[in-house]
């Protein structure tokens, strides 16, 4: 079958402009090829060519930098960007400055033959795209794997739309940075990024924090309080663990969704509602719709366009970059300068990682900041494993070696630097804060959450506990932890 299309293809490597013309020849297009910016700039200025396939990096230029020009002259150009720098700024750029589509190296040839035959099919209209942040801008998301690859792809399709979008993912897997990573490169970025965690808020007074209250509402409202909708005009509201917002609050986020309008507690007067809604939970809400707990309207609602997180364990080949990211934030705070041996860094791609990322990142500043070493080994690293959560292939359990280990250490630290002399105090502190955070985790996850059961296993008040909770930072919901 011929198309009677031609296709430009510019890409500094002769075996991957070779592949590509092999196998769009065989989809029936004609294809020219090239290996710098210059002869594509000169082919696009001279009318030639009906789609490009461009690499970011050549060497006379950017691809990137070449397609604003090639979209002033050929508004309606389709252009496909590849390359092998995988991050997400280099989608959002891609989409930004006019790309149809961006595919990471390497790319399945069956994949871009189907993205060329869109692009060639799809109108001509463009969507509207956010302005592309002019400067290098520290990265919100780490990861070269295909999974984090498709989210990159996602989330720079989105950048330039209001779709409400929900994302779902284990705690620690970095829900948040993904909704400020749509703010913050999207066409509200000029706007308020206000955040609100329905497991962090007393029931009676959600619909008072999302939608405000007027003065002498209920009792204690002294003065009018503008709710997370009013504080986020113009921006992005991210509602996070909705899974955990009451039935009654359900039912007026569905208004504002539905009608882009409410109004505050005790108020009157409709609010016309301008915000992005981006929602996040840990949670199964087709699971809560069957328990009558989630209403599925505004599951639906809310659903528009899902984002699936994965945990940490099914992209292990990204714990070296986020270990080096890491290690790089804590020595910008003042702590010395590590690295971590190869022995090491396999038994952490090893790991289970049940608090994903955030356990990770807790894992290195701990690294850092009690170690001396300057480069890191396998006896550093199991030390602070055992002591953990996840420890070894059951998970979930907390040895007595490993408990036995961290104690070990702290009392060799403590007693083997200072000789005959009287070591400062701190030693009960430093095991407690490694050994309560874990055992008070363990404690709520066998009773699925339940603080009454959990204190009474623990043998602690209830009030005690729940200090306890909220100083060690320990996420809870009614189901069970994060």
């Amino acid at each position: 079958m011929t198309t009677h299309a031609t296709v430009l293809v510019a890409d500094d490597d002769r075996g991957i402009r070779t592949v590509l013309a092999q196998a769009l020849g065989r989809a029936g297009y004609e294809v020219r090829t090239t290996g710098n910016a210059a002869t594509l700039w000169r082919w696009v200025s001279d009318g030639e060519g009906d789609l490009v396939i461009t690499d970011v990096v050549m060497p006379d230029e950017s691809g990137l930098d070449l397609l604003p020009r090639i979209k002033k002259i050929r508004p309606d150009l389709r252009i496909i960007v590849m390359s092998a720098q995988n991050t997400l700024l280099t989608a959002v750029k891609a989409t930004q400055r006019g790309a149809f589509e961006y595919l990471p190296k390497p790319f399945d040839l069956k994949e871009l033959v189907a993205v060329v035959q869109r692009a060639l099919s799809a109108p001509r209209a463009a969507p509207e795209a956010a302005a592309a942040p002019e400067e290098e801008e520290p990265l919100p998301l780490i990861g070269r794997s295909p999974a984090m690859q498709e989210i990159y792809r996602t989330l720079a399709r989105l950048m330039g739309t209001d779709l409400t979008v929900m994302i779902n993912g284990e705690s620690g897997t970095g829900k948040e940075l993904v909704a400020r990573a749509l703010h913050d490169y999207g066409k509200r970025r000029n706007g308020a990024f206000v955040a609100i965690n329905m497991a962090a808020i007393p029931r009676e007074l959600i619909e008072s924090e999302l939608f405000g209250h007027e003065k002498g509402a209920f009792t204690g409202a002294t003065q009018r309080y503008p709710g997370r909708f009013e504080q986020a005009e113009g921006g992005t509201l991210f509602l996070d663990e909705i899974g955990d917002m009451p039935p009654e609050a359900q039912t007026r986020l569905l208004r504002v969704l539905q009608e882009g309008e409410y109004t505050t507690v005790g108020g009157r007067t409709p609010i016309r509602a301008n915000v992005r809604i981006v929602a996040a939970t840990h949670r199964d809400l087709t699971q809560l719709i069957r328990q009558g707990l989630f209403r599925e309207d505004l599951y639906y609602r809310l659903n528009v366009v899902p984002i699936r997180l994965p945990p940490l364990r099914e992209r292990a080949e990204d714990i070296p970059e986020l270990i080096r990211h890491f290690l790089n934030l804590a020595a910008a705070e003042g702590l010395p300068p590590k690295t971590i041996d190869a022995q090491a860094m396999e038994r952490l791609k090893r790991h289970r990682w049940p608090g994903n990322v955030r356990e990770l990142e807790n894992l290195v500043r701990r690294l850092a900041a009690l170690y001396s070493q300057e480069v890191l080994g396998i006896d550093v690293v199991e030390t602070e494993l055992a002591g953990g959560i996840g420890a070894g292939d059951g998970g979930g359990m907390i040895e007595g070696e490993g408990l036995s280990a961290t104690v070990e250490r702290h009392l060799r630290d403590y007693f083997g630097s200072h000789g005959d002399s009287l070591p400062s105090p701190g030693v009960y502190d430093r095991v407690l804060r490694e050994v309560e955070k874990p055992l008070i985790t363990l404690t709520l996850e066998a009773t699925r959450g339940n603080q009454i059961k959990a204190a009474q296993v623990l043998g602690l008040n209830r009030n005690t506990l729940r200090k306890k909770i909220r100083d060690l930072d320990i996420a809870v919901t009614r189901g069970g932890l994060k």
